[in-house]
């Protein structure tokens, strides 16, 4: 059982070393400068060369993509780069990262790709590759790609072929709909599409599932994804279900592999109090193997004193969900996730999927005939302030004893009735600083003060 209280001290060397290429999520910088059209080319000649090292004579690559206006010329690149090296390249278009996923088995492609940034800002971008199990590739595969990205290699003397894929949307719809606990007839729900990958995708799940959908933020044009909208403003959301008198708010991001809800009075249940209500009733009806569920170290410490009272057993791996995975690999759970939103079914899939999120949440409170607020109140969430504070690199965060020291302060303010967590970021040059405690002032406090050492210690010039 993980601990219920005190300080975490999570370093950036297990996380992303510094100056490596690949993050806790890909490959991702800003378009056209830091992720430009000659790196798309070379990760794609490059990943060619690494799978017919482990035996994919000729490698097919399924290819998707987000909303983003320089997804169309990074596609492009990366499958020139892929065909070049004699890998065949099939276009899903734009498609959720977890359609990828999913698809990637289902079609038995050799890998998958997904040229998104997530929840990032539209400037950014990134490329992401999947196994042919569905899965992040994992380090010492990323690890072989990049180091192959600066070595010349001879063209292939046949170039791969280049197809479209038209059937995929509708086989992952399919599983998406047979995931359901039940239909979703008479609920009333508004989702928040981020201008993004389920612009398309997330309303007729829902209406397929016999909901009452009002779709927001569903007009991507390349420029508006994730911006005022999404899973990184939920509020948003929860103003129009308040306004409209609905049962439920779902807000996904840019590649919809996180959710967030809303209940009818506006309150926002995140990923812990969704992870506890589907932990819960599957534990209740002997679903839940080994009685154990994956989280983070940013799992809220009500998550924890809930799973406790439940009888539920509770692993915390690092932040990033390629890591929850792998510790549900690990242990054979078949449940794991973010407060983030990214929550993996690993019966149904290999990563986090904000849409099946949203049937297996939603559906479970139909079937229950419960209001989200009352499946999400399994959970009392303790006040947490979460601060990322930029810094010049995030590398250093391990060896800075003034920060430390801090932490060891508010961690004996505390005691037993709250954490501190301070990480590096995987993806971006910040540090996190997160603190829980009884009452958000006590919490705010303690944050403002652990960020001022950070940014004292380790802040931009």
């Amino acid at each position: 059982m993980c601990a219920a209280s005190g300080a975490v001290r999570v370093g950036s060397g297990s996380l992303a070393a510094v100056g490596r290429l690949f993050g806790t999520d890909g490959v991702r910088g800003v378009a056209g400068t830091e992720l430009t059209g000659d790196l798309a080319f070379a990760l794609g000649r490059a990943a060619v060369v690494v799978l017919g090292r482990h035996g994919a004579t000729r490698p097919t690559f399924l290819v998707g993509r987000d909303t983003r206006r320089s997804g169309v010329w990074l596609e492009e690149a990366l499958a020139d780069g892929i065909r070049s090296a004699g890998g065949d390249v099939i276009l899903a278009g734009v498609e959720p990262t977890p359609a990828i996923a999913f698809l990637t088995t289902a079609l038995e492609a050799s890998s998958g790709v997904v040229i998104s940034a997530s929840h990032n800002p539209p400037e950014d971008n990134g490329i992401k590759f999947f196994s042919r199990d569905g899965m992040k590739l994992s380090d010492e595969l990323e690890d072989e790609i990049e180091a192959l990205l600066a070595e010349p290699s001879a063209p292939a003397t046949e170039p791969g072929r280049l197809s479209e894929n038209g059937v995929g949307r509708e086989r992952y719809l399919e599983h998406l709909v047979a995931s359901s606990d039940g239909s979703l007839d008479g609920m009333s729900v508004v989702v928040d599409c981020a201008n993004g990958a389920a612009s398309e995708l997330a309303p007729r799940l829902l209406r397929r599932l016999g909901a009452v959908v009002y779709a927001i933020f569903d007009r991507p044009d390349g420029d508006n994804i994730n911006v005022g909208c999404g899973a990184l403003h939920p509020e948003v959301v929860a103003a129009e279900v308040v306004r409209l008198g609905a049962d439920a708010g779902v807000a996904h991001d840019g590649d919809a592999d996180r959710a967030l809800f809303v209940d009818a009075r506006g309150n926002v249940v995140d990923g812990d109090q969704v992870l506890a209500a589907c932990a819960i009733a599957m534990h209740e009806r002997g679903a839940l193997v080994g009685g154990l569920v994956v989280t983070t170290v940013m799992a809220n410490l009500g998550f924890h004193r809930a799973m406790r009272e439940a009888g539920v057993d509770v692993v915390a791996t690092q932040v990033g969900d390629r890591y929850v995975l792998e510790e549900m690999l690990r242990s054979g759970a078949v449940l794991g996730g973010e407060q983030s939103g990214h929550v993996i079914f690993r019966e149904q899939a290999t990563t986090g999927d904000g849409l099946l999120t949203a049937v297996r949440f939603l559906s479970l409170a139909a079937r229950r005939g419960e209001s989200v607020e009352e499946l999400a109140s399994c959970m009392r969430r303790f006040p947490q302030v979460l601060l990322n504070v930029p810094v010049t690199d995030p590398g250093w965060l391990e060896g800075a004893e003034a920060v430390w020291e801090a932490v060891r302060r508010a961690e004996e303010g505390l005691g037993d009735a709250g954490r501190v967590l301070v990480r590096a970021s995987g993806t971006e040059p910040l540090v996190r600083v997160m603190v829980e405690a009884e009452t958000l002032e006590d919490a705010t406090r303690h944050a403002d003060e652990l960020s001022g050492v950070v940014r004292s210690s380790l802040g931009r010039p």
